[in-house]
C-alpha cells in the first residue's frame, strides 16, 4: 500500500507558493474592493466563467465572483458531454445539431483536446422499443453528415458485434445498434481551465465570495456587496455594468435589482450515478426510453456513469440532490440495456445531481429547448440563463454581442469588438495528451521510481501541458509524488497545485472538483482531514 505524506514529510509547502501563484483571498479581496470593474459577473459556472473569458480577452476590465467554488453547482453536475444533440434531429432543429457539432468539434480538436476525448455511442434497437432499425439507422447517417463525417459515418452495427465492445450489453431481443460519435469531458476540469484563461486575460476572480445585496447609482445596478463565507469579512465590488449568471439561482438576484421581477426560468433536475465496472467499456450506450428521452451508460474517468432523469424541480436549489427514487429510476432505466451485474448497487460508489436551467412557460421538461436567454432588468442589470455545456464558448460570445449591442452602454467603445477575437484560442495547458502522457513516462525521476502510468495518462488528460509543472513539483519533493488514495491515479502534488493555482480553499473543492477521489468513493475522512491540512498551510 502506498503511503501517504504526513505534514511533517512536506513541511515548506505553505511558505514557498508554486510560481505564478494565486493571489491569496485577502489580496483578491482587497483589489476586487478597490478598483472599478467595465463588467462584473455575479456566478461561477459555465455561462459566467466563459462570458468572464470572452470579456476580459475584449480588453474589458472583469470580475468574476461565486458564493461557491467555481462550478461548483449546475456546471459539474453534467452528462460530461460535448454532443451536437442527436434528439433534436426529431424536431427538425438540422441548423442547431450543425451549429452544436461546430463548437463540440472546435472544442475537442483545437480548444481543449486535453480535456475532451472522442466517444463512440452504441443506440441498441430492441423489439417493441420506441424507435425502427431503420429510423435510427437515418437518423445517425443525417447526424454524421451534420458534423461533416468527422467522426466517422453514422451507421448500423450487429448486435454480436456491440457485445464485443460493450460486454454487458444486453442482447435478448436486440435487433441492431445503431452507431454514431460525440466526445466527453471532466466538467469540472474544462471549467477551472476556463477560469484560468479568464483570469490569464486579466480578469480578477474569487469563490466563496456570497453577494448580500447590489448597489445603485441613480436607479442603476452598479455592483455589488459581498461577504467571504470563509473568512466573514464584507467588503464591495463597483462595476459600470453586472451580470447575472447565477444559474438556478437567476431569479433570487433578480429580485435584489426589482422585488417585482416576474419569475423567468423554471428548473429540471438531472441525477447520475457512479459505478465501478466489472469489465472494460469501448463504447458508450445511449439507450431510447421513450420517443424523446435517452439513458446514458458512459465509460468515464475509468468507472461507468448512468443517468439522467429530467423532472421539474421547485424547492431550494441548494437542497438538489440524489433521491432513492432517482437511483432506483436510473437504474430500472439502465437495465433496459445493461447487464445485471453490472448494475449492482455495491458498484455504486457517487451520485450528484444538478439542475437544468429552462425557459420559464409550460410542458413537459423533457421536450424543453435548451436555449439561453439574455435579459436585461429595471436597473440595468443583464441575467443570462440556460443553455448547454457544448456550447459554451457560443454563449460567452452571444452575451457579449449583446453587452456590444446595448443603447448607451456603460462600458463605452473602448474594447474590442467579439467578431476581431480569435474563434478559437485554446484553453491552458492545450497539447496531445497522448504525448503529454509518454514524456512524462519517459521523463521520469531519476533517481527513484517511474511515474506510474495510470498517473500519467491522469495528469495528460487534466491538465494538458501543465501537467510538466505538476511533475517538477513531485520530482522535488517526493512525497508529493506519492498516491493520495492508493485506489486511485492522484498524487499529493495536485492537491498543493489546486491549492496555489486553482482556487481551491476547502477539502470539496479538491476532492470533488479539482481531483475525481469523490466521484470514486474514495474521498474517506482520512484523506479528507490530510488535504484540509495541506489546504490550512497557505
Amino acid at each position: 500500500m502506498t503511503s501517504q505524506p504526513t505534514l511533517q514529510s512536506v513541511p515548506a509547502l505553505g511558505t514557498h507558493p508554486a510560481s505564478g501563484s494565486n493571489p491569496s483571498r485577502a489580496e483578491a479581496r482587497e483589489q476586487l474592493s478597490k478598483a472599478t470593474y467595465d463588467l462584473l459577473v455575479i456566478g461561477g459556472g459555465i455561462l459566467g466563467i466563459s462570458t468572464a473569458w470572452h470579456a476580459a480577452q475584449s480588453g474589458l476590465r472583469v470580475a468574476l465572483v461565486d458564493a461557491g467554488d467555481f462550478a461548483g453547482a449546475t456546471s459539474s453536475a453534467s452528462s460530461k458531454l460535448l454532443h451536437g444533440g442527436l434528439r433534436y434531429l426529431q424536431t427538425g432543429a438540422v441548423k442547431l445539431v450543425a451549429e452544436n457539432h461546430f463548437e463540440r468539434r472546435a472544442v475537442s480538436r483545437q480548444v481543449a483536446p486535453h480535456l475532451a476525448n472522442p466517444l463512440t455511442f452504441y443506440l441498441p434497437v430492441y423489439k417493441g422499443g420506441p424507435h425502427g432499425a431503420a429510423k435510427l439507422g437515418a437518423g445517425v447517417f443525417a447526424y454524421s453528415a451534420l458534423s461533416a463525417f468527422g467522426d466517422g459515418v453514422g451507421h448500423l452495427l450487429s448486435p454480436s458485434k456491440a457485445a464485443q465492445d460493450v460486454p454487458e450489453l444486453r442482447t435478448d431481443n436486440l435487433k441492431a445498434v445503431a452507431v454514431y460519435g460525440d466526445d466527453q469531458m471532466n466538467d469540472s476540469r474544462m471549467a477551472l481551465m476556463t477560469v484560468r484563461a479568464a483570469v490569464e486575460s486579466g480578469a480578477a476572480v474569487l469563490n466563496h465570495a456570497e453577494v448580500t445585496g447590489l448597489r445603485f447609482t441613480r436607479g442603476r445596478v452598479t455592483g455589488a456587496e459581498l461577504r467571504d463565507r470563509l473568512s466573514g469579512d464584507e467588503f464591495g465590488v463597483n462595476a459600470r455594468l453586472v451580470l447575472n449568471a447565477t444559474g438556478p439561482w437567476v431569479d433570487h438576484l433578480r429580485k435584489l435589482e426589482d422585488p417585482d421581477a416576474a419569475p423567468s426560468i423554471r428548473l429540471s433536475k438531472g441525477a447520475h450515478l457512479v459505478l465501478k465496472r466489472t469489465s472494460p467499456w469501448k463504447a458508450a450506450l445511449a439507450t431510447p426510453i421513450d420517443k424523446y428521452r435517452i439513458t446514458f451508460a458512459l465509460p468515464w474517468e475509468d468507472m461507468l456513469l448512468l443517468g439522467t432523469t429530467d423532472e421539474e424541480y421547485e424547492g431550494d436549489p441548494a437542497d438538489v440532490s440524489v433521491t432513492e427514487k432517482d437511483t432506483a429510476q436510473i437504474l430500472d432505466e439502465a437495465a433496459f440495456s445493461i447487464r445485471d451485474q453490472q448494475l449492482s448497487r455495491d458498484l455504486i460508489t457517487y451520485s450528484f445531481a444538478g439542475l437544468r436551467v429552462l425557459p420559464g412557460g409550460p410542458g413537459d421538461t423533457s421536450k424543453a429547448k435548451r436555449e439561453t436567454v439574455v435579459t436585461e432588468g429595471r436597473g440595468g442589470m443583464l441575467s443570462v440563463a440556460g443553455g448547454k455545456w457544448t456550447t459554451f464558448r457560443h454563449i460567452g460570445r452571444t452575451v457579449m454581442k449583446k453587452l456590444e449591442s446595448l443603447p448607451g452602454s456603460p462600458l463605452g467603445e473602448d474594447f474590442e469588438p467579439i467578431s476581431e477575437l480569435p474563434r478559437k484560442l485554446p484553453l491552458p495547458g492545450v497539447a496531445n495528451p497522448r504525448a503529454v502522457a509518454h514524456r512524462l513516462l519517459v521523463d521520469g525521476p531519476a533517481p527513484g521510481p517511474r511515474m506510474a502510468a495510470d498517473t500519467a495518462r491522469h495528469l495528460a488528460t487534466h491538465y494538458g501541458s501543465l501537467a510538466f509543472d505538476i511533475a517538477r513539483m513531485a520530482n522535488e519533493n517526493p512525497a508529493l509524488g506519492e498516491r493520495v488514495h492508493p485506489d486511485a491515479p492522484e498524487i499529493w502534488a495536485q492537491v498543493v497545485y489546486a491549492r496555489d493555482n486553482e482556487w481551491a480553499e476547502t477539502a470539496d473543492d479538491v476532492l470533488r472538483r479539482r481531483t475525481t477521489l469523490t466521484i470514486r468513493g474514495l474521498a474517506t475522512d482520512d484523506v479528507r482531514g490530510k488535504v484540509q491540512d495541506l489546504l490550512d498551510e497557505k
